[in-house]
């Protein structure tokens, strides 16, 4: 189990005044079998006018919020405590053939039929195409059990893709990014999801925060942090399991979930539309801190080191 105190700030400074902006805002961790939230907090300047929060069509928490005045700049404080666990180990679970999960998904034939199902197929950011099936083929030759072929895939983009913040938007199409190889997590998400459906299993887009773990000899620095993209995979019997095609592995207490959906535009942490504006410079900070409970000193009870 581990303990972070996470920190968001999201800065919006705009060329010029804002009348009027309508914001919506998937900021709170959700609170999972894994994962607790032992705290939350929102603060928003200017005040607005209004704010309401709901539950959005994927059980994420969500708030909207509408600022009235003239403004040229907003800025959004999110801070909060969350405790999660270790996610159980895979090592020595039997899965299906890959082909016997796409089947069982494509008939429905299950509890979480209509949870699971929408996410087989297209959404507005991640299209299935040739190359995607292509490049998904290699890592699910015929019979293979769906683990391992799903692990093999985010294997795969983990070692062949390489980490370029420059190279893609955020509207940049998955099969420009498959074929360039380069990217942020949010790409590398969209590309597996991508490659998942076009063999007919559910995949969804997970966003939240990880623990970054700085080189050694160096400290942590304060705000250099960010939001982090990871997907969920189906399996039916088995349920959602995380895999993060940018680190390779399969998350567990060192990353918080805040929301998932069928890509990014579902989640995405702050969204709006604005009356006046022009252009806008954002500047965003996050900082994920380990919180290291204080343990109290008890009298040696032998040599340091041996079992109790």
């Amino acid at each position: 189990m581990q303990q972070y105190r996470i920190t968001h700030v999201t800065t919006y400074h705009y060329e010029a005044e804002v009348s009027v902006s309508h914001h919506l805002l998937h900021l709170q961790p959700r609170v999972l079998p894994r994962q607790r939230v032992q705290g939350f907090d929102l603060v928003i300047q200017p005040l607005p006018s209004s704010r309401a929060l709901r539950t959005d069509a994927f059980g994420n928490h969500a708030e909207i919020v509408a600022i009235e005045g003239a403004h040229r700049q907003m800025e959004i404080v999110m801070g909060c405590r969350v405790e999660v666990d270790a996610a159980p180990s895979l090592e020595g679970v039997s899965t299906p053939p890959w082909e016997n999960v796409a089947a069982a998904c494509a008939a429905g034939g299950w509890s979480d039929a209509v949870e699971a199902g929408e996410f087989r197929f297209d959404s507005p950011q991640v299209r299935r195409g040739q190359g995607c099936a292509a490049f998904a083929r290699h890592a699910f030759p015929a019979r293979k059990p769906w683990h391992e072929g799903v692990r093999d895939l985010c294997l795969r983009i983990h070692e062949e893709f390489e980490f370029d913040p420059r190279a893609t938007t955020v509207s940049t199409p998955v099969e420009q990014v498959l074929s360039g190889r380069r990217g942020v997590c949010q790409d590398f998400a969209h590309v597996m999801l991508a490659c998942l459906r076009t063999l007919g299993l559910p995949a969804r887009y997970v966003s939240g925060y990880i623990e970054t773990v700085p080189p050694p000899g160096q400290a942590r620095l304060v705000g250099a942090d960010a939001t982090h993209a990871w997907i969920s995979a189906y399996c039916p019997g088995l349920g959602w399991i995380d895999f993060d095609p940018t680190n390779g592995l399969l998350p567990s207490c060192r990353h918080v979930t805040v929301a998932w959906g069928r890509d990014f535009s579902d989640v995405s942490p702050v969204r709006g539309v604005l009356v006046g504006s022009g252009n806008h410079v954002l500047r965003v900070a996050v900082d994920v801190e380990p919180v290291v409970e204080a343990v109290d000193e008890e009298p040696d009870a032998g040599t340091p080191g041996a079992p109790a």
